[in-house]
């Protein structure tokens, strides 16, 4: 495969590839901080329910000996209103996290005697400022995190802290703590899964965009490479392929088959002219050398007549040459306002048998040299195939112009009573160097452009120039140009 689809390949698979790992990154980190946020919550219940078990003890007025401190081997301190621990649990070496650093409780003597005012600070706190009545547990409970040893095991706890009220021991302050090692084990290992599953998952999108994407560009590939053919061999009646998938590289293809076609046919009309071009400049350059080689040799035979004839049917079939190479080339008209009537009356001046029926003031917006173009081919050309008479009309017709918009149109018509045109070829004539000899015997034997010049300026215009036939039975051509 080509190096650009190559890239578009490695671009469609680098995109995909980022918006997943984006996105896993997101769910990732979301599961995480919920999991993590579950597993304290569960924790911290859990802390609290030991808290309280304790506490009820506590309000019941239970000797702190039998107060369950042991459970799970879990850190337990009960502290009094002043900040002095009065009981802990049996095992307890070290704890932080709780604002009371003691684990081991101090003798009642020692404890109605003074403390330490860091940990009578710390007493001030867990107090929550909740007014309690003797043997009332508080409602609210405080959770902190933190860790403990106990015997010789360190580990992280969530504790909760439990006020509760006593009738001969005042204000208590019960902490229980609940390991988090479930916590940190559950999240490690959710991470590590994460760590581990998400380059294979990424690696996985990656390999499967780069194949569903190599498939897609599959056909496009095809494309290139029979355009490309179709470039070196210069055969433009090839045809790319057109896959059986309906969507847009079969759109592509059926398009580029369509372009091909137009080229075909614009080359191929392109070569004609050419050639037929060539065979109409053959016979006048080599009737007008003839004489001029006879005229050399003997100078009283020369036929200045006929010499002027040739002369100016050449130049007349240059000038439509070069005029069909300027539209080709897709000269745009000029902008100017022409009078279609005072411009119709000016082509019929000195004319025989021609008469001009027109509205006054029908204007559009174009070329007067191309206009005056167009209605002088189409009065020859009705002159040349009239029995007596040729009429030309200029009105306005409210109504669809041919570009195709609503509006005001500009009519022109150009009448003869001739023999007409046959339906079959009333779109041949408007070919170039088309002419109906056998049809329309009266052709003195033009070179077949000048309805070919008079369509194409009419298109350029904006406009249409079709043929019917009139109600005598004669040829009825009507120019139809949006109006001004």
């Amino acid at each position: 495969m080509s190096r650009p689809f190559a890239s578009v390949r490695a671009r469609a698979t680098l995109a995909a590839t980022l918006v997943v790992a984006v996105a896993l990154v997101a769910a990732g980190t979301a599961v995480l901080l919920s999991l993590r946020s579950n597993l304290l919550g569960e924790a911290g219940t859990q802390a609290e329910r030991s808290a309280r078990e304790v506490a009820t003890g506590l309000a019941f007025a239970k000797p702190y000996d039998d107060l369950p401190l042991d459970v799970d081997d879990r850190p337990v301190q009960v502290v009094d209103e002043e900040g002095r621990l009065v009981a802990a649990s049996e095992d307890l070496e070290r704890i932080s996290g709780t604002g009371v650093d003691a684990v081991k409780p101090q003798p009642a003597a020692t404890a109605r005697d003074g403390g330490d005012d860091d940990d009578d600070d710390a007493a001030d706190d867990d107090d929550h400022g909740e007014s309690l009545e003797p043997g009332e547990i508080g409602a609210r409970t405080t959770v902190s995190d933190g860790s403990a040893t106990i015997d010789g095991d360190t580990e992280d706890y969530r504790f909760a802290a439990v006020p509760v009220e006593t009738e001969d021991r005042g204000r208590l302050t019960v902490y229980a703590g609940a390991p988090l090692s479930a916590e940190h084990g559950a999240v490690n290992t959710a991470l590590t899964v994460m760590l581990i599953g998400f380059p294979v998952l990424l690696a996985v999108v990656a390999w499967v965009t780069w194949l569903v994407t190599r498939r897609a560009l599959r056909p496009v590939e095809g494309i290139r490479r029979e355009m490309a053919a179709i470039t070196a061999s210069e055969d433009l009646a090839r045809r790319v392929p057109v896959p059986d998938t309906h969507d847009e590289v079969a759109r592509l293809a059926s398009t580029t088959n369509e372009t091909l076609t137009a080229l075909e046919s614009s080359v191929e009309r392109q070569r004609r002219f050419v050639a037929d071009a060539s065979h109409e400049l053959r016979s006048p350059i080599a009737s007008l050398r003839t004489q001029l080689e006879v005229a050399a040799a003997h100078p009283e035979l020369l036929d200045l007549d006929g010499a002027v004839e040739d002369t100016v049917r050449l130049q007349r079939l240059a000038a439509d040459l070069l005029l069909l190479a300027r539209l080709d080339a897709g000269e745009r008209p000029a902008d100017a306002r022409v009078d279609l009537a005072a411009l119709a009356r000016e082509a019929a001046e000195g004319r025989r048998g021609v008469r001009v029926r027109a509205e006054e003031d029908v204007t559009v917006a174009g070329s007067r040299g191309q206009l005056e173009r167009v209605l002088a081919n189409l009065l020859d050309n009705a002159q040349r195939h009239a029995r007596s008479a040729v009429e030309v009309s200029v009105r306005r017709d409210e109504g669809p112009h041919g570009a195709g918009g609503d509006g005001q149109t500009a009519v022109v018509a150009v009448a003869d009573d001739g023999e007409g045109v046959p339906a079959a070829d009333r779109e041949r004539i408007f070919e170039r160097f088309v002419r109906l000899d056998a049809a329309r015997s009266r052709d003195d034997g033009g070179a077949g452009l000048g309805l070919a010049i008079a369509r194409d300026v009419a298109l350029r215009h904006g406009g249409t120039l079709t043929v019917r036939d009139t109600p005598a039975g004669g040829a009825l051509f009507e120019l139809r140009l949006p109006g001004a």
